[in-house]
């Protein structure tokens, strides 16, 4: 290993691999266990928590937190449990002010805006980009070369597939009742190909088909056939 590029006040436990042509900013904290690959640059005030992985090649901006196990208090009604190791894939380039969770994977070549965050068990696939200030909750799959765009709020237990398009300021939605109880929690399902306009809002449990296109503002309250577009409050 050569030596890293280091930078001032970088905190470094015990049990952390470095790879060739490392290059660290200042107060930068990494904790036990994290495995960095050649070639990758930490920017200043980032924390990589325990076990956090870095592929070759990848970029990490200035003030994010990476590596976050989930938490808890007497409100949360859904299990929560320690989480394995977050890893982040090659060439990924990750902005500024971002949170991304332990239990997650990015694959190779993934984009993740500034101010984004992405929750524990989540998948995000290759050649995908988060948009700036989106927001992706837990258990939710994101398949490769998607667009999700500012904005955004991803719901838990959601599955996009590839080549999707998600406009900015797009809600969604896994639960229908409401209730303060335990209820089973179910997200959309958007297959290949779909595109979602600006702010609309997607309820719990819809599937949109292959190919199809759902307008700006538009509500869907129920499945959407292949290859068609809707449009309006509900959406027809």
């Amino acid at each position: 290993m050569t030596n890293p590029l280091l930078g001032r006040n970088v905190v470094m436990e015990q049990g952390v691999v470095l790879g060739e042509r490392v290059k660290i900013g200042n107060n930068v904290v990494i904790e036990q266990g994290v495995n960095i690959g050649d070639d990758v640059y930490i920017g200043h005030n980032t924390v990589l928590l325990r076990g956090t992985v870095i592929g070759e090649g990848s970029s990490v901006g200035c003030n994010n937190v990476l590596g976050c196990q989930p938490m808890k208090n007497s409100r949360v009604l859904h299990d929560v449990m320690e989480q394995s190791s977050l890893v982040i894939g090659k060439r990924c380039m990750l902005g500024n002010g971002i949170v991304i969770y332990a239990g997650t994977k990015l694959e190779d070549d993934v984009l993740v805006g500034d101010q984004a965050s992405i929750r524990e068990r989540t998948f995000i696939g290759k050649s995908t980009v988060i948009g700036r200030s989106a927001t992706v909750e837990c258990r939710t799959q994101i398949g490769k070369k998607c667009v999700i765009q500012t904005g955004a709020y991803i719901t838990a237990d959601m599955v996009i597939e590839d080549n999707v398009f998600i406009g900015p300021e797009v809600s969604t939605s896994n639960d229908k009742y409401m209730e303060r109880s335990v209820v089973p929690l179910k997200g959309p399902h958007l297959k290949s190909g779909v595109s979602i306009g600006n702010n609309a809002t997607l309820l719990p449990g819809v599937t949109i088909g292959p190919n199809a296109t759902v307008g700006a503002g538009a509500v869907v309250t129920k499945d959407v056939a292949a290859n068609v577009i809707v449009k309006g409050v509900p959406a027809k």
